[in-house]
């Protein structure tokens, strides 16, 4: 199972002068666009949206009931709408509470409200300069490249392309407003654990902290945060990998220091789909769970570090299946919160907003580990698309959603 310790934190603002060469100058953006991945709201929605989120694959709709069970269970409905509404709002009364008038507009790549709709609405409503902000925060292509992907497809086929403009923020993995709920969670957790094996008469027993993030396929895995311009070593030759375990050991660090609790840890992966003869990251949760119960481990503290809220991924793969797995082997366990609407999360993407505009400016761009912050302007060919080139913002090697003034492609925005 991963677990290295090898990559260690840095200062809150020293510069990181590689990932400053991707760093755009501040903008007078008048909206901004929270982007995420959608979900069903009832259970006539489950198929369509299993249709969205595999499309082009060929995938017949009697496949696509077999694996619809984790939401028909909760009714057909996804939380992460309803996840997002309330981000949606906080942040917005966030933004207002500083004195800030920007809207904050929300798209889906595979549910109502959709990503086209919503730039489309942007821009009747008068609004030229859009900042986006994803929910997701790591480096793969899944996590970046797609939305930026989703942009670009869509300024191009509506005819937005040269009107609006449309940028993103940096992926936010370590920065301190996503990193904080986590090591507040994973200490209220391994504290919470302790007693549940005290009150078993396992006082002292030993416990596990597992990160636990979304698996993707190993080929993308390898391609994230590569750029054959600016090559960069990464542990396990992963952006996406490397900064999950730079998290963890953050996090781990942190709670140790704070509170004196600490305790071995491991990422592993879950919510694996697709081919089965395409390898994907492993360990899976549930595989790493019986290893450690057979290596005498009787506690488990599961870290949902690769999830921004409570959505399908968390409250069925975790809730339901990983911390069933801990009961049917006897082991204690507790799953950690995720940010969801946690107020150091919120006011930490009202900082990568204010990172990015002239009116609200904050020079500071605050990173947890040695790997940021990452880039405003990613790198030429990161995280590629290996089923073809599409048009994407927010690149080096691109000119959509920028009004056609091209990054330059070499040294980045200053």
């Amino acid at each position: 199972m991963s677990g290295r310790h090898s990559t260690g934190s840095t200062s809150l603002t020293e510069v990181n002068e590689v990932t400053e060469a991707g760093r755009m100058a501040p903008k007078e953006y008048d909206a901004v666009l929270l982007a995420s991945f959608g979900g069903p709201e009832g259970q006539d929605d489950v198929i369509p949206f299993l249709r969205n989120v595999t499309r082009g694959r060929g995938i017949p709709d009697e496949r696509l009931e077999e694996v619809s069970h984790h939401y028909r269970a909760f009714g057909g409905i996804s939380p992460i709408n309803q996840q997002n509404r309330n981000l949606k709002a906080a942040l917005e009364a966030e933004l207002a509470g500083r004195g800030i008038s920007l809207p904050v507009l929300w798209g889906n790549r595979n549910w109502d409200p959709y990503i086209p709709q919503t730039l489309q609405e942007a821009y009747d409503a008068g609004h030229r300069k859009l900042l986006m902000v994803t929910t997701s925060v790591y480096s793969c292509y899944s996590s970046c490249r797609q939305y930026r992907e989703d942009i670009g497809i869509a300024l191009t086929e509506s005819g937005l392309d040269g009107k609006l403009e449309v940028d993103k923020v940096r992926q936010y993995f370590d920065h301190p407003g996503f990193v904080e709920p986590f090591v507040e969670g994973t200490a209220a957790g391994l504290a919470e654990v302790q007693q549940k094996l005290a009150e078993a008469g396992l006082q002292d027993a030993p416990i596990h902290i597992l990160f636990a993030t979304h698996s993707i396929p190993t080929r993308d895995a390898e391609a994230a945060g590569r750029s054959d311009a600016e090559p960069r070593a990464f542990e396990e030759d992963s952006a996406y990998v490397a900064q999950h375990l730079a998290n963890g050991a953050e996090v781990v660090r942190r709670v140790e220091a704070e509170s004196g609790l600490t305790a071995p840890w491991s990422l592993v992966y879950q919510s694996r789909s697709g081919a089965p003869h395409v390898p994907w990251l492993e360990p899976d949760i549930n595989d790493a769970i019986e290893e450690l119960a057979g290596q005498g481990i009787k506690g488990v503290v599961i870290v949902p570090l690769g999830f921004v809220s409570d959505h399908m991924e968390v409250v069925w793969d975790l809730d339901t299946e990983a911390l069933e797995t801990c009961k049917n082997l006897g082991l204690a366990a507790t799953r950690v919160p995720t940010p969801g609407t946690h107020r150091t999360f919120v006011s930490g993407l009202a900082d990568l907003i204010c990172e990015r505009t002239v009116a609200n400016y904050i020079a500071e761009r605050p990173a947890m580990t040695g790997l940021g912050p990452w880039y405003d302007v990613c790198r030429p060919g990161c995280c590629a698309n290996f089923r073809g080139e599409k048009p994407t913002i927010a690149g080096a090697d691109t000119t959509v959603g920028t009004g056609h003034d091209a990054y330059p492609a070499g040294e980045g925005a200053k």
